[in-house]
Formats: structure tokens, C-alpha cells, sequence
């Protein structure tokens, strides 16, 4: 079986299944799982499948993948992206961290910061810096997310239009090529936008990989956005037009 026949197979059950994972593609197919791997890394890179801890799984427009395997996603890259956002942040500065597991790693390069006020709509960000004894953690309130432990809603983003913070750090699910920002949830995305509103500089942290995703929902535009740290981006116009808008980019 030629390299073709078996991203055709791995296609058609991630289709069947929504997931696949290296170790039962190897039985399955009979070849050694450094072979699954380089295949499975092959139609990532092509924005046919999404990595996940042990294996890969469809991308999607309308709902995103569970929490626990995003954490899994790029953890490497994701570490270092939160670090270099870190650098951006002096102490005692007030800043508001939102959902998503690049935001969580940001928190946990955060916890040597000292006199920090921290908003947040994470609880999984809370529980991160509440070891930090310099750092004042507010929890904004809203609709309990169990699933990533977000608040979420219109109580989310009423309680964050009563801050002005020196910084917003957010993700989002996906990037498209135009600059658009781009979530799943319209009551998270709610909340993402008045935490850009609040702020008085915008940190965006994603890594590449959010270039071969879609989703549906649009959180605001890389023109509203001050820093953006990532690993790559892959289209030299969009470097130029964040040239044009201001925005800042910061490679890891």
C-alpha cells in the first residue's frame, strides 16, 4: 500500500469516526506507527486533519474539539508563544486573560509577575495564578462552561465592561487568511469582544495551525489587534497587511 492509498484510508475513517489514533491505524493498516505518524504530520500540514494526542481528528467549522485534546495540540509551540507574550507584560499591569488553552499556558508563564490584577472569564486561568500571592485574581461571572470551565454570556461581558485594563490576551479557534478572528460560540465571542473594548492594548496568542481552521464566528479583525505572538504565518500578504494595521508581530 503506497503512501496515496493510506491518507486516503486515514481520511475516510476520520470521516466515519470524527477520530483516528496512530496505534489502530497501525494494526489496521499493517505498517509501524513512525509510518501512522509522518502520515498523520502530512495531512495535518494540509489542513486535511487536526493532531491530537495519540492521533488526529477532522477539522471543523461548527464545533471545535474537546478541551483536553487541544491542550494536547502544539503544547511545545504553545509554551513558547506564552512565554514571549509574557515579555510583553511588565509588573504591575492589569490585564484580562479569556478562554483557551494558548491563554492558560500565558497564566502559567505569569506566575513569577509581580502586583498583577488579573480578569478573567477562565476559571482554569484563576486557579493557575491563585498560586501567585502577588497577583489579585477577578473572576468575571457568567454561563458555566463545563467543558473548559469559561463563563460565558452576556452577564461575562457586562461585568467586564467595568474594567479598563492595560492588556487583553486572547486566542481564537481559528484565523483566516484575510485576518478575521474566528470562534465557534457567539456567547464566548460576546465576551471576547468587550474584553478588546476594555483594553488598552490587544495581545492576540495562536499558533499557526489556526490558519488551517475554520470556524464559524467572527471575534474582530488583526487590524484591532496590537501583538500578535505566534510560531509562522503562512502568507506574506497578510504580514504585510498587519504592517499596514499596526500590528505587531512576534515570532517564537
Amino acid at each position: 500500500m503506497d503512501t496515496t492509498q493510506r491518507h486516503d484510508l486515514i481520511r475516510a475513517q476520520a470521516q466515519s469516526e470524527g477520530k483516528v489514533t496512530a496505534a489502530a491505524l497501525s494494526d489496521r493498516l499493517g505498517v509501524a506507527v513512525q509510518t501512522i505518524r509522518r502520515d498523520l504530520r502530512q495531512l495535518c500540514a494540509a489542513g486535511l486533519l487536526e493532531r491530537i494526542h495519540g492521533g488526529a481528528v477532522l477539522p471543523s467549522g461548527v464545533s471545535n474539539i474537546g478541551y483536553g485534546d487541544r491542550r494536547a495540540l502544539n503544547r511545545d509551540i504553545k509554551l513558547r508563544i506564552a512565554r514571549r507574550a509574557a515579555r510583553l507584560i511588565p509588573d504591575s499591569a492589569s490585564l484580562f486573560l479569556n478562554i483557551g488553552t494558548t491563554t492558560e499556558a500565558v497564566a502559567h508563564a505569569l506566575r513569577d509577575h509581580k502586583n498583577l490584577m488579573v480578569v478573567t472569564n477562565n476559571l482554569n486561568v484563576a486557579n493557575i495564578l491563585a498560586s501567585n500571592p502577588s497577583c489579585d485574581v477577578v473572576v468575571a461571572g457568567g454561563s458555566l462552561r463545563r467543558s473548559d470551565g469559561g463563563l460565558v454570556g452576556d452577564l461575562a461581558a457586562l461585568a467586564i465592561d467595568r474594567f479598563k485594563v492595560d492588556f487583553a490576551v486572547i486566542g481564537a479557534s481559528a484565523i483566516d487568511l484575510s485576518g478575521d478572528l474566528l470562534d465557534f460560540d457567539p456567547q464566548e465571542v460576546r465576551v471576547s469582544q468587550q474584553v478588546i473594548k476594555s483594553a488598552r492594548a490587544t495581545i492576540l496568542v495562536a499558533d499557526s495551525t489556526k490558519f488551517t481552521r475554520k470556524a464559524a464566528v467572527k471575534i474582530a479583525s488583526l487590524a484591532q489587534v496590537d501583538h500578535f505572538v505566534t510560531d509562522h504565518i503562512p502568507s506574506e500578504k497578510l504580514i504585510g497587511d498587519c504592517a499596514d494595521w499596526g500590528t505587531k508581530l512576534h515570532r517564537v
